[in-house]
C-alpha cells in the first residue's frame, strides 16, 4: 500500500515535470539497430492474420456483452480510433493523407468482415513514412546547434492537439515541429542538461525513433488495428499478438522470475504501470509507477541503454533466473528532473505469502475511554489455486487468512474493525464471495449477468459470522473489482460504514478466447450488487467521503472510451442487518469538525487544489525565460504547501523540492516492508474516529432519528 501523502507528493511531482517536458506520443511500434539511411520497407499482413482478423470479429459480434452490429456507424468510429492510435497528437499526418484515407473508411466494414488488412497496413505504412520524417527533420535541425534555435519567441504550444484539425501542408508540418523540437529543448534545459547534453539526447531520440520505425513488424500494425477494432466495444476487450499473448500468461500465471512489474512503452521510454503485491520490486520499495527505465544491467556487469528499444526486447532483459541480480537505472516518476537512479532488484517469483492480509491495532480515545480497534489490510484478493485443486488442506486464499486475522484480533478484545482495501485492484471473485461471507450470515453477495441476459448468484452458504462487530471499509480510487464487490455488500448489508473516495469502477467480467494467431480477451459479464446497481462505471459511492487527488487525474472506468455503462437490475432477496444511512449526517459532521484542522487532510486538500488548478493549462510557453519562470512559480507553491505539513506536524522545514526527495528516500531506505503495514497513517486513524463515533451513538442507544 503507498501511503495517501506519498501518492499525493508522487502525482504532483509527475505532474510537474510533465509540466516541463510534455511528451509526445511519437510511435506505437518499436524497433533495434539497423542502417538508417535506407528507406523504410511496406509491412504486408500475413495469411494469419486475416484469418486471426475475421475471427475476432466474429467472436465479438456473437460473444460480447454489448452487442455492436459492424455497420457504417462502427466502422467510422474504428477508423476514428485507428487514426488516433497511429497519430495521437496530430503530428504526422496531413490533411490530404486524411483525405486520400477516406477510400479506406467507406469500405470499412466489408474489410473487417471479409479480414481485408490492406486498408490498414496502407495507414500505417504511411504513418511510419510520416514519422521517419519527422525523426529526419529534427535530427537535421539539432545538428545545426542550439545557437540556431529561437528560445525567446512569444509562440506556445498547445499541449493536447487530439481534437486539433490536421495537418494543412507540409509547411504547417514543419513549424510545428519547430515547436515541438523548442519544447523539448527547454524541458532538457530545465532539467539542468547542458548545451552539449541536450543537443546528445536529442540526438539519441531521435535516432532511435527512426530505429524503432525500421524494425517495425506486420504484427505491430496488425495488432494496432485490430485493438482499434476492440476498443469500441469496451476498454478491457484486447487483442494480444502472440508475443504478447506469451508476456499475458507470464504475468497472470507469474510463472516466471522477474521483477513483478506492469511495463508498458510511453514515447521511446519503457514505462512501470504498476507493481505487483508481493512482488520482488514491491519488496524492494524503490521502483514506483511512473518510473521511466533508461538502462538494464545483469548482475554488476555494465548499463545497457534501453531508450528507444521495443518493449519485449527489454522485458527479456529485466527477466532472468531465480534469485540474481538486474540493476535498472531510472528516471524516477516524481523526480523534478531527468535525474536518473539506480535502483537493484533481486528476480524471484511473486510471492503468496507477500500479498498476504496484515493486521494491526489502532487506539482511539473518546473522554476517558479508549477503545481497541482492528485493522486488517487487504493488498489483492488472492488464492493459491493449484494448491486448493490439488487437495491441500492448508492452501493460501485472502479468506482463510483473514479468518486467522480476525481470530488473533477478537483474542485482544478489539470493539471494532476496519478493513483496508485502498489500491486493492482486485483478485479472484471466488475470495471476494468467500470474504463477505465472513462478516454475514447466510445470504447472496454478488450477481453476475451473462451477455445473454443469465443471472448467476453467488452466495454465502455459511450462516456463521466469524466477526459480527462494527467495521468500516476502506477504500479509494485504486480500489476494483473485487475490491468493490466486498464494499457494496457490506454497503449494502448495512454491515458496516465504507470510508473513502469513489472507487474505479470495474464492474465486468473478461475471458481469454485461443485464436488460430494469438489470443482475444473479451468482455462477458457484468457484475450487480444485491441491491441491484452495477458496480461498473459508477463503482461504490462511499458513506464518508475523503478528499482525493485521484479527482484532478484521469483515473477510474468512466474515463476510459466506451466502457460499458452504469445500470441496475431487480435486487435480490437478502437479510439488512440495520439501516445506517440515518447516522452519517452526525458522523459527517464530526468527520468535518475533527479534519478542518488536521495537517493531514488540510495537505491533500490543498494538494488537490493545486493540481486542478495547473491540470487545466492547455499551453506552455516556448519562451525560456518565462517557462524558468512558471516553473519556479509551481515549484515555490508546492514547497510552501509541503512546509505548511511539515511546520504543522513540528518537522524541520525544506530548503527546496529535492531535499523532499532526498529525505523520503532515505526514510524508505530505513523502514522493512512490514514495518511499513504497522504503522497507521492518519486516514487509517481518522477511520478509526468514525467507526467510534458509530460505535458510541449505539452505546449510546441513539435511536437512528435522533442521531441525524
Amino acid at each position: 500500500m503507498i501511503p495517501t501523502l506519498q501518492l499525493a507528493r508522487k502525482y504532483t511531482s509527475v505532474f510537474i515535470a510533465l509540466f516541463t517536458a510534455i511528451c509526445l506520443a511519437t510511435s506505437p511500434v518499436f524497433a533495434a539497430d539497423q542502417n538508417l539511411e535506407r528507406e523504410l520497407e511496406d509491412l504486408s499482413p500475413t495469411l494469419q492474420q486475416a484469418i486471426a482478423s475475421v475471427n475476432v470479429v466474429q467472436l465479438l459480434s456473437r460473444n460480447h456483452y454489448r452487442k455492436l452490429p459492424v455497420d457504417q456507424e462502427n466502422a467510422d468510429k474504428v477508423f476514428q480510433r485507428y487514426l488516433d492510435r497511429l497519430d495521437p497528437n496530430r503530428s504526422f499526418f496531413l490533411q490530404k493523407d486524411i483525405d486520400e484515407f477516406q477510400r479506406y473508411r467507406e469500405k470499412l466494414a466489408s474489410s473487417l468482415k471479409s479480414g481485408d488488412l490492406k486498408p490498414a497496413f496502407e495507414m500505417f505504412n504511411r504513418y511510419r513514412e510520416r514519422a521517419g520524417d519527422r525523426a529526419r527533420y529534427l535530427l537535421t535541425r539539432v545538428d545545426k546547434g542550439i545557437g540556431s534555435i529561437n528560445l525567446k519567441t512569444d509562440a506556445e504550444l498547445v499541449v493536447d492537439r487530439k481534437d486539433s484539425p490536421w495537418l494543412t501542408d507540409e509547411k504547417a508540418q514543419r513549424e510545428l515541429w519547430d515547436q515541438q523540437l523548442k519544447d523539448s529543448i527547454l524541458s532538457l534545459k530545465l532539467s539542468n542538461r547542458t548545451d552539449d547534453e541536450v543537443i546528445e539526447q536529442l540526438k539519441r531520440r531521435n535516432t532511435n525513433l527512426l530505429r524503432r520505425l525500421h524494425q517495425s513488424k506486420s504484427e505491430d500494425a496488425f495488432q494496432t488495428y485490430i485493438n482499434a477494432f476492440t476498443s469500441i466495444f469496451d476498454p478491457h476487450t484486447q487483442y494480444f499478438s502472440p508475443q504478447t499473448a506469451e508476456n499475458f500468461d507470464i504475468n497472470m500465471s507469474l510463472s516466471l522470475e522477474g521483477i513483478g512489474a506492469v511495463l508498458q512503452s510511453e514515447d521511446e521510454y519503457t514505462k512501470v504501470v504498476s507493481i505487483v503485491p508481493g512482488g520482488p520490486a514491491d519488496l524492494a520499495g524503490q521502483l514506483k509507477p511512473g518510473d521511466k527505465i533508461v538502462s538494464v544491467a545483469q548482475g554488476k556487469g555494465q548499463l545497457e541503454d534501453v531508450v528507444g528499444m521495443r518493449l519485449d526486447d527489454v522485458v527479456k532483459l529485466i527477466r532472468g533466473k531465480k534469485k540474481t541480480l538486474v540493476r535498472l537505472e531510472v528516471i524516477p516518476g516524481a523526480s523534478q528532473s531527468q535525474t536518473t537512479r539506480i535502483y537493484d532488484i533481486v528476480r524471484d517469483k511473486v510471492k503468496l505469502e507477500e500479498q498476504d492480509a496484515s493486521s494491526k491495532i489502532i487506539e482511539v480515545k473518546d473522554k476517558g475511554v479508549t477503545r481497541k480497534l482492528g485493522v486488517i489490510e487487504i493488498p489483492t484478493f488472492y488464492i493459491d489455486f493449484r494448491a486448493a485443486q490439488a487437495g491441500d488442506p492448508n492452501y493460501k486464499s485472502t479468506t482463510r487468512d483473514v479468518r486467522k486475522l480476525i481470530e488473533d484480533l477478537k483474542k485482544q478484545n478489539i470493539d471494532g474493525l476496519v478493513i483496508d482495501l485502498r489500491a486493492n485492484g482486485g483478485g479472484s471473485l471466488q475470495e471476494a464471495n468467500e470474504l463477505t461471507g465472513l462478516f454475514i450470515g447466510k445470504g447472496p453477495t454478488v450477481v453476475v449477468r451473462d451477455s445473454r441476459g443469465r443471472m448467476d448468484k453467488q452466495e454465502d452458504p455459511d450462516p456463521r459470522q466469524v466477526y459480527d462487530g462494527p467495521m468500516a471499509v476502506m477504500v479509494d480510487r485504486l480500489s476494483a473489482s473485487a475490491s468493490e464487490i466486498f464494499a457494496g455488500a457490506i454497503q449494502d448489508y448495512g454491515r458496516g460504514i465504507v470510508i473513502g473516495s469513489q472507487t474505479y469502477g470495474k464492474g465486468t467480467v473478461q475471458s481469454i478466447q485461443p485464436l488460430n494467431h494469438g489470443q482475444l480477451k473479451l468482455t462477458l459479464a457484468k457484475f450487480y450488487r444485491v441491491s441491484g446497481q452495477s458496480t461498473q462505471n459508477q463503482g461504490v459511492l462511499p458513506d464518508i467521503s475523503y478528499p482525493s487527488l485521484y479527482e484532478a487525474r484521469d483515473i477510474g472506468e468512466n474515463k476510459l472510451p466506451d466502457a460499458l455503462p452504469w445500470d441496475t437490475i431487480n435486487p435480490v432477496k437478502f437479510q439488512r442487518y440495520g439501516d445506517l444511512n440515518a447516522y452519517f449526517p452526525k458522523l459527517e459532521k464530526k468527520h468535518q469538525q475533527r479534519t478542518r484542522n488536521n495537517p493531514d487532510f488540510v495537505y491533500l486538500n490543498e494538494m488537490k487544489d493545486y493540481l486542478t488548478r495547473y491540470e487545466n493549462k492547455t499551453k506552455v510557453s516556448l519562451n525560456e525565460e518565462k517557462r524558468r519562470l512558471e516553473v519556479q512559480s509551481m515549484r515555490s507553491q508546492r514547497l510552501a504547501i509541503e512546509n505548511r505539513l511539515r511546520k504543522a506536524k513540528g518537522e524541520e522545514l525544506l530548503n527546496n523540492l529535492d531535499e523532499l526527495e532526498e529525505a523520503e528516500q532515505a526514510a524508505l531506505n530505513k523502514k522493512d516492508k512490514k514495518d511499513q503495514k504497522k504503522e497507521a497513517d492518519a486516514f487509517v486513524k481518522e477511520a478509526g474516529e468514525i467507526l467510534n463515533d458509530m460505535i458510541r451513538l449505539k452505546k449510546q442507544a441513539i435511536k437512528p432519528a435522533q442521531a441525524a
